[in-house]
């Protein structure tokens, strides 16, 4: 097969939470085809034994550590050199030298990037066939991020929005094509980049159906006789402990007045302080990394996804949604998903505590009959490998001569 280099900011193995989700399917679909050599980090400890199953699927696979206290440290150059504060984060030498010698040892004339971050390892390799995926506007997130924090930090988070898109449209022009995880998340490129447009698309998710099927048998985790509501995420992510705050404090204590017996479950990994002290209010469970998400949502009575921050295609949307499990959703969750989901899938949307408090009442009755469309509207919408093969479309016409 064709070699091909493929570049993720982070191990895409396993799929167990939002990028490498996204980044696993791709991977997937890209080996059917080609002779992958990866390159990636690894911030996480626990991800390392999967390092083998890796090697078991590549050409070759390249995976360094990524120490992200002292990744933090060294980004602050980019104050000094007026880049983008992200780029020496990930900036090492030891991927570069490998990238520059498997390029050059195979003969690579493709290249997959995948997270902005990754495209520094190959701007200057310009007579290869380059694809980015963005997944998301990463400087939309910054710019999100500088309006919930105090000076300095707005300020700060202020200069990487601005300077992180001036690179996004930088990589979107020198690149023959870019991706992103909706036609929301494209619209800015597009309308910054005219002359590049056509090159610049979207495909959506996907969910496993398969692997996210309620017909399935699951232990039910939770204490019988109460009401579950459920959000599922890394904890370690902003966006996330940002929504879990919110909401313990300001919305969950009046919906548990109206409900004595509800029970608000945060199901996910690398809690950090201020989600650990959650548990200690009425109501509040904080599990941690779990082994299979999927009990959970299976046995809750509503996924929660009141996030303030956020941007493309939330996968705990789409997997609760798979699960025929109805999700009680924020404006800013909605983004992406086209807002048929109101109504074809039967979501509840809400912004306020009142909000909130007010649409939830009828919710919080099990009736699974009456969310019986989930599913079916997840897998019209959201097969990845109908969504992927606009890659392939895309890649095929580049096939060099025999």
């Amino acid at each position: 097969m064709e070699p091909l280099l493929f570049l993720a900011h982070r191990i895409p193995y396993p799929p167990n939470k939002g990028d490498k989700i996204r980044s696993y399917h791709l991977l997937q679909s890209l080996i059917q085809r080609y002779a992958v050599h990866l390159g990636a980090f690894v911030d996480d400890p626990a991800d390392w034994p999967h390092e083998i199953a890796l090697n078991s699927r590549c050409a070759s696979v390249n995976l360094l550590p990524l120490d992200t206290r002292r990744a933090k440290l060294l980004s602050l150059r980019g104050l000094l050199s007026g880049k983008p504060l992200t780029l020496p984060y990930y900036a090492h030498p030891a991927m570069q030298r490998w990238v520059d010698t498997t390029l050059q040892r195979h003969a690579i004339r493709r290249i997959v990037v995948f997270s902005s971050s990754m495209a520094q390892y190959v701007t200057h390799h310009t007579g290869t066939f380059r694809l980015m995926d963005f997944v998301d506007l990463d400087s939309d997130k910054w710019r999100q991020y500088a309006s919930t924090k105090p000076w300095p930090l707005r300020w700060l988070y202020r200069r990487e929005g601005t300077l992180l898109f001036d690179y996004e449209c930088q990589i979107a022009r020198q690149f023959d094509a870019s991706f992103l995880v909706s036609q929301h998340e494209a619209e800015p490129l597009r309308q910054a980049l005219p002359g590049h447009a056509s090159k610049i698309g979207w495909y959506h998710n996907g969910v496993d159906t398969q692997y996210f099927d309620p017909s399935l048998d699951f232990p039910c985790p939770y204490p019988k006789n109460q009401i579950h509501l459920v959000f599922t995420g890394a904890m370690d992510y902003w966006p996330n402990v940002d929504a879990m705050n919110w909401f313990a404090n300001s919305t969950f204590p009046s919906l548990r007045q109206r409900h004595p017996n509800l029970q608000l479950w945060i199901v996910g990994s690398n809690p950090g302080r201020s989600i650990q002290q959650l548990a200690t209010l009425p109501g509040i469970h904080v599990t941690g990394r779990v082994a299979d998400i999927r009990p959970y949502l299976a046995h809750a009575h509503v996924a929660l996804a009141p996030l303030r921050i956020a941007r493309g295609i939330q996968n705990k949307v789409l997997e609760a949604l798979a699960m025929n499990l109805p999700v009680m959703l924020s404006p800013a969750a909605l983004e992406g998903l086209s807002h048929d989901i109101l109504d074809s899938a039967g979501c509840l949307l809400a912004s306020t505590p009142e909000d909130w408090n007010q649409l939830s009442g009828t919710w919080l009755t099990p009736n699974p009959s009456r969310f019986s469309l989930h599913r079916h509207w997840v897998r019209q919408h959201f097969d990845w490998e109908t969504n992927l093969s606009v890659l392939d479309s895309v890649m095929r016409p580049h096939s060099p001569s025999p």
